[in-house]
């Protein structure tokens, strides 16, 4: 498969699988993992004819080293959830100290009640209770975002719970599939090194692009 042109592109070709599964009518909300997701997101929300909002969720990265995941917290209806790789954090509590995990926390927990004010305002989220809730991101690497956002999603009782991605490491796929009740992803490479390399342009998402489109 060829990489996708940008993050739209990437999204109208997850709706037409999501749309797949989720029938048209469906009780469905869109839920963007920002800020990646959002883009994403809202093309499939346009596709199924259903609402957008945003999930946020904070990857704990290893210090020095923070693109790789030994953990992540999400927000939903005002509650924290979270989700830890308990053998990394062991790792990284020997190697860079008992309190690296709380010192990441905290800080990203910091960055995750800023980014809901910005993002969201007054407005408050939309209802989850028994409805088909598709969660999406731009690219799932090691499963740790989308399975705090999962975790975060169960708590407001949704019907179905439903992961979906443009593209997904294999390495991911297990745990995933592991939290939700179905993973939708047209793409599942063996080979690549990180989520970047399955898109031409995989310039960063502002603030101001998810306000718009949540707008």
């Amino acid at each position: 498969m060829n990489p996708y042109r940008d993050r739209v592109d990437a999204g109208e070709v997850l709706a037409a699988s999501v749309a797949e599964i989720v029938p048209d009518g469906a009780d469905a909300v869109v839920l963007g993992l920002p800020r990646g997701g959002v883009p994403v997101a809202a093309a499939v929300a346009r596709a199924l004819g259903a609402p957008l909002d945003v999930l946020v969720v904070r990857k704990l990265g290893v210090p020095g080293s923070p693109e790789v995941a030994m953990g992540a917290i999400a927000s939903v209806g005002g509650e924290l959830a979270i989700v830890a790789n308990d053998d990394l954090r062991e790792r990284v509590a020997a190697y860079s100290g008992p309190d690296a995990w709380a010192e990441v926390l905290s800080h990203e927990r910091v960055e995750l009640e800023r980014r809901v004010t910005e993002y969201r305002g007054d407005r408050p989220p939309l209802a989850l209770e028994g409805r088909t809730v598709v969660l999406v991101d731009d690219g799932i690497a090691t499963g740790a975002t989308m399975r705090a956002a999962a975790a975060a999603a169960r708590q407001l009782r949704p019907s179905r719970l439903i992961a979906a991605s443009p593209v997904v490491l294999t390495g991911a796929r297990a745990a995933v599939e592991a939290s939700v009740d179905a993973l939708i992803c047209p793409w599942f490479p063996a080979a690549f090194l990180g989520v970047g390399q399955a898109y031409r342009d995989f310039t960063q998402t502002s603030d101001g692009e998810v306000r718009r489109l949540l707008s």
